[in-house]
């Protein structure tokens, strides 16, 4: 008999590395079942997107509309742009950083997105890849179109674990979203464009656009540079036990660089503010920035 153990074993080893490359295939077809569906519900998107477009007007910025603007505004469009530049109508950003998945305790994952946006009709998706367990990650659609917002998510792409589609709270969230996210396509801030602006002080000023009837605010902090390194909102929808809870939140700027002619954050944090402390669960750094001009989309 114990002649035989060592091929018994062999055998053994065999059937495992046979189970092994089976359990590797099925994976591998899994994973390209789920890109493939993921990739599909995304280009629908996409084509919203491109189908609510509107070419911006003007198709440049004349720095003569900074007269009437607060001192800060006024500073932050003089670091920001040149003047004459054309203005951007749509652009495609692309990030990594790591995204915090827990409620109470801290979860920080690796992920990387790619967002597709145009300025008007304001609107936005964001294709995201959050990386949970080595070869398994959640994919994510964040989106605001026609007025309504949108967030999915799904392991692997396959199936969707959380869905939810808004004209309310989660709407008015992802317009916050997009006034915030201007930094990185400021002509889209102009007054021009469609932002009104009121001053708070030497260093602040509230940013209110408006789209369909709905209307949103955040409080803009410049630095000493002029450009703009923090904003604010009183309330903005976050998800606690599966329903909508409006929380204070904010966003932070740093490491600006001149890309396409525009002053444009290099990375960026997001948070929410709840009555127990300061919670980060978004840091990034820009990859990736194309931007198609309003003179090319006319």
């Amino acid at each position: 008999m114990k002649t035989h153990e060592p091929q018994a074993d062999a055998g053994w080893i065999r059937t495992a590395g046979m189970l092994a490359t089976l359990g590797a295939i099925g994976w591998a077809g899994l994973c390209a079942l789920g890109a493939r569906r993921w990739r599909g519900l995304t280009g629908e998107l996409h084509a919203r997107l491109e189908a609510g477009r509107q070419p911006p007007a003007p198709s440049r910025y004349d720095a003569a509309e900074l007269g009437a603007l607060p001192a800060p505004v006024a500073r932050y469009f003089r670091a920001a742009l040149t003047d004459g530049q054309p203005v951007v109508a749509a652009a495609r950003l692309t990030h990594t950083g790591r995204f915090n998945l827990g409620e109470t305790a801290d979860r920080w994952k690796p992920f990387t997105s790619t967002e597709r946006l145009v300025t008007r009709e304001p609107g936005f998706v964001w294709d995201g890849r959050v990386s949970v367990l080595p070869g398994l990650a959640i994919r994510v659609h964040d989106a605001y179109l026609g007025g309504g917002g949108l967030l999915r998510a799904a392991p692997l792409g396959l199936f969707n674990v959380a869905q939810m589609k808004d004209t309310g709270m989660l709407a008015q969230g992802e317009l916050m979203r997009f006034l915030a996210e201007a930094v990185y396509y400021p002509t889209a801030l102009l007054p021009s464009q469609g932002v009104r602006w009121e001053r708070i002080d030497e260093e602040s000023a509230r940013a209110t656009l408006a789209d369909r009837g709905d209307a949103v605010s955040l409080v803009f902090r410049f630095g000493g540079d002029g450009l703009a390194a923090s904003v604010h909102a009183d309330a903005r929808g976050r998800m606690v036990d599966g329903r909508m809870v409006e929380t204070p939140w904010e966003g932070r700027f740093s490491e600006y660089r001149r890309l396409h002619g525009m002053a444009v954050p290099l990375r960026g944090e997001v948070a929410w503010l709840p009555p127990e402390g300061r919670k980060p669960y978004w840091r990034g750094r820009l990859t990736g920035f194309e931007v198609e001009w309003a003179s090319e989309a006319a």
